[in-house]
């Protein structure tokens, strides 16, 4: 299932590299990158443009060991005009999902990201005034079923999230937060921040771990239902007609 190989390139800049690797990947449709979002329950997949597969993506487990390929999504990182500054890859099973490995390559860090990250994040639609920001790329997807049309970005970690930058033109920002006290901590932060220039912040919790294991184990029903009491009345309709 592994194909092992000597890496024999010379230290790049990643950024570059980031690029590079987006460049060559392909549109997921198709690919075992959309088979592995639907499996987990994601079928939000519109505007995913920040989304491609590479069917041979190296891996190498540290500097010592040999190379490994794996196929992967690939996700670009971007700032707010667009700019690629690098690419979050996460690694996937070919023979396909599990309930032990989620669909991840059963490798020891089946994720992991390269270039500029800080401030930056993956981005689904274009924010305007109202927008939403989360940790994982499958958290922020999942978020987005139940609030298709509302523009979201995924920091990538809770550190990356508490930093992520704001448009001028942002007034109000939902915070997916993740159960745990690294979420929380983002949350905090980013509540702060957003505070002080204006901005409200208010904060979307998961009735279990994260908003994924709610879309997979409670269903796309039972999160549209948790979500809508838990945003602004004049964004329900304007953000939720099409999981009406």
């Amino acid at each position: 299932m592994k194909n092992r190989t000597r890496s024999l390139s010379k230290p790049v800049d990643s950024r570059e590299s980031a690029r590079r690797l987006f460049a060559i990947s392909q549109p997921i449709s198709g690919t075992l990158a959309e088979a592995y979002l639907r499996k987990r329950g994601i079928t939000a997949l519109h505007e995913a443009g920040s989304l491609r597969f590479h069917p041979q993506c190296y891996h190498r487990p540290d500097e010592h060991s040999p190379t490994e390929i794996w196929p992967a999504m690939i996700a670009s990182v971007t700032d707010l005009d667009g700019r690629l500054t690098g690419v979050h890859r996460t690694w996937l099973d070919p023979r396909g999902f599990s309930e032990t490995t989620l669909g991840k390559a059963p490798i020891e860090t089946p994720r992991r990201a390269m270039g500029d990250l800080n401030g930056h994040a993956v981005r689904f639609g274009v924010a305007g005034e109202v927008m939403a920001a989360g940790e994982g790329v499958e958290t922020v997807l999942s978020l987005r079923s139940a609030l298709p049309t509302m523009p979201m970005a995924a920091a990538l970690s809770a550190a990356h999230l508490s930093a992520i930058i704001f448009s001028d033109t942002l007034r109000r920002l939902y915070i997916a937060r993740d159960d745990d006290p690294a979420g929380d901590g983002a949350v905090t932060a980013l509540i702060d921040r957003a505070q002080q220039l204006g901005i409200e912040a208010i904060v979307l919790s998961p009735a279990l771990s994260d908003f994924n294991e709610d879309l997979r184990l409670l269903g796309l029903d039972a999160l549209r239902a948790a979500v809508r009491v838990q945003i602004a009345p004049q964004d329900v309709a304007r953000f939720m007609e099409l999981a009406a």
